[in-house]
């Protein structure tokens, strides 16, 4: 989710000592590798579908073993009021980082990420789009990582960070635009035995083949974000060409819809266009990029669209393939 700047620091304080004795409980076994193998990054998983072992987003969220085990961090994400998607514990070993990357996938489109430090130190700076924030012990940041933007761990310890993902309800919205008050005021979070908020979790069912009104909503914001990376009348026109393209593709995806539905019965259809279009956006797209975050507008168009256009687990999942 694209927002307006890079980094909004909410207004609340969490209990980090009790933070990190909750993580400190947790077993070795609890930790795992970062699903991109990055070195020196590793995780605990907290929200994944079903509460399971697994990376994936797609399905009924639930808290694993590992959130059950703190009570205090899960009552933490439950006071948000929102419903929450993929969470992690996210560690980087001393010395390690996170490449520089933006994530524009499907994804995150429509969520963003949380961050609360649970154990940090000065030497731990997140860098993006340009800017540079030391995020403390015990804060609260929304940061739009649909921009380019990485982390580097230059101390001698762990850094520890609650990473948690979700769309947002318009009251989280309104907090998270308002002006701050002075720092002293700021609200402390601390565990309370008698709080009682339910921890809501996504559910994230896709249909087997993504709705024409989705496809529509989703190439209108990326022919809005279009930009030329060199001015001259070859991109120029290149640049038209591809905007018309994007245009011809929803109306035809629009009549496959009319004509099919979107329950998988016709996905091999379905793929032909998608994959015609994406042969068809090929020598277009040389040129043109992302105004955000400067990615090429083929890379976007593929992790924001033709990935997710036909869900293949989906259909097999419905038919008992799998």
């Amino acid at each position: 989710m694209r927002l307006s700047r890079p980094f909004f620091q909410l207004p609340l304080l969490f209990d980090v000592t009790r933070l990190q004795a909750e993580v400190a409980a947790l077993p070795p076994e609890a930790w795992v590798a970062h699903p991109d193998q990055a070195p020196g990054n590793s995780a605990v998983r907290l929200i994944t579908p079903g509460g399971g072992e697994t990376d994936g987003v797609q399905g009924r969220m639930a808290p694993t073993p590992w959130l059950e085990a703190m009570p205090y961090l899960k009552q933490a994400l439950a006071g948000f009021g929102v419903v929450w998607s993929r969470s992690r514990l996210m560690r980087l070993a001393p010395g390690a980082g996170v490449p520089e990357h933006a994530d524009i996938n499907y994804h995150w489109h429509t969520r963003v990420r949380l961050h609360i430090p649970v154990q940090t130190w000065p030497e731990v700076r997140f860098h993006c789009d340009g800017e540079v924030v030391h995020m403390g012990p015990g804060e609260a940041w929304v940061f739009d990582n649909w921009r380019r933007h990485h982390v580097e761990n230059k101390a001698g310890g762990e850094r520890i960070h609650l990473v948690a993902d979700t769309t947002g309800t318009a009251a989280f919205w309104r907090f998270v635009n308002a002006s701050p008050p002075p720092r002293a005021q700021w609200r402390k979070v601390g565990w309370d035995p008698a709080a009682r908020h339910p921890l809501l979790t996504e559910v994230n069912d896709r249909t087997v083949i993504m709705p024409a009104a989705e496809v529509q909503w989703l190439l209108d914001d990326l022919r809005e974000e279009l930009a030329l990376a060199v001015d001259t009348p070859d991109v120029r026109q290149r640049a038209a060409l591809f905007s018309q393209l994007l245009e011809s593709f929803v109306f035809d995806w629009r009549q496959l819809c009319a004509l099919h539905g979107v329950n998988g019965r016709a996905a091999a259809e379905f793929q032909h266009l998608a994959g015609a279009f994406g042969q068809a956006a090929r020598p277009l797209a040389e040129g043109l990029v992302m105004r955000t975050n400067g990615a090429g507008a083929l890379l976007v168009l593929d992790k924001r669209v033709l990935q997710h256009l036909v869900d293949l687990d989906a259909a097999r999942q419905r038919e008992g393939l799998s």
